[in-house]
């Protein structure tokens, strides 16, 4: 739980810089593009501290003779497990990227309020697909704890009082941002299930670097005025940025996919209700104060 909390923390905290800097104006393009270039140089430096060496002949045998046991459950080992990070490292940086774009195209056609909660419940497809794919089961407690961090993540993201409005508010980018978001989650669950837990760092550095290739490219093509802000913000997001992902492979080895995303979605809206309300004044509606009440009840139900 602790490796869970920290991805919490770090999520977090991604959210509330962007919070404060959407009051600065300042270019989304240029903040992405230097918040993977943070991402990928951390994890550029954790490959090296952790003597992490390639040698691709070698893995690419390794992965092709280890494949069928691995698929099977069995994993890959450190030789093929880097194959296996570029394999779902690249599309997953794709996903990272487009999950971006969607959430930006979702609030200008939907608002803040919609797009934000449907990519928060984007949880909900890694969840199912693990269920699924893995039978992941949880206990009786775990059950009722996810079902109140569900409950939580809804309560916390849509005004239910307003339903008409939600529903005249929905438009097709909202299903691609929730189906992004969660496969985008969901390739950290795939790793971890048959990657080796040594060479995470590799992984990530897969998809922050592909990510950062792709949001390069836009920032390009569009040539916006740079500003020493933008790099600053960029900066600020990309630290916690990787070590939400780093904490949440870690969390992931640990517990259930089914506990991890939904309490993971959970807490992180409500610890933003709450340190939005005790460092920038904003007040907590009774939606958010249930939501929060809901969040803590659920990360002790999936605890026992």
């Amino acid at each position: 739980m602790l490796f869970l909390f920290l991805a919490v923390a770090c999520s977090t905290t991604i959210a509330l810089i962007f919070h404060v800097s959407e009051k600065r104006d300042t270019n989304r393009d240029v903040v992405t593009a230097v918040n993977y270039a943070v991402a990928t140089f951390i994890s550029l430096v954790l490959i090296v501290l952790q003597g992490i060496s390639l040698s691709p002949g070698e893995s690419f045998g390794a992965f092709t003779a280890e494949f069928p046991g691995a698929i099977s459950g069995a994993g890959f080992g450190l030789n093929a497990s880097p194959v296996w990070a570029l394999l779902i490292g690249v599309p997953a940086g794709i996903l990272y990227y487009l999950g971006f774009i969607f959430l930006q195209k979702a609030i200008r056609a939907s608002g803040v309020a919609l797009a934000g909660s449907f990519s928060k419940m984007g949880v909900i497809v890694p969840m199912l697909l693990s269920l699924l794919l893995w039978k992941e089961l949880p206990g009786t407690l775990q059950w009722l704890g996810i079902s109140l961090a569900l409950i939580s993540i809804v309560l916390g993201s849509l005004d239910l009082t307003h339903l008409k409005d939600i529903f005249s508010g929905f438009k097709p980018v909202l299903l691609l941002l929730f189906l992004t978001v969660g496969l985008a989650e969901f390739t950290n669950n795939l790793y971890q299930m048959y990657g080796a837990m040594q060479i995470r760092s590799l992984f990530l550095f897969f998809v922050f670097v592909t990510a950062l290739a792709v949001s390069s490219f836009r920032v390009f093509r569009r040539k916006p005025c740079l500003g020493s802000s933008q790099f600053i913000i960029g900066i600020a997001v990309g630290i916690p940025n990787f070590f939400a992902s780093f904490f949440l492979i870690q969390a992931l080895s640990e517990l259930r996919a089914a506990v991890v995303f939904p309490v993971y979605s959970s807490l992180t809206i409500c610890l933003i209700s709450l340190l939005g309300w005790l460092l920038l004044g904003e007040k907590l509606r009774p939606r958010e104060r249930v939501s929060i009440v809901m969040a803590a009840a659920a990360m002790t139900l999936v605890n026992l």
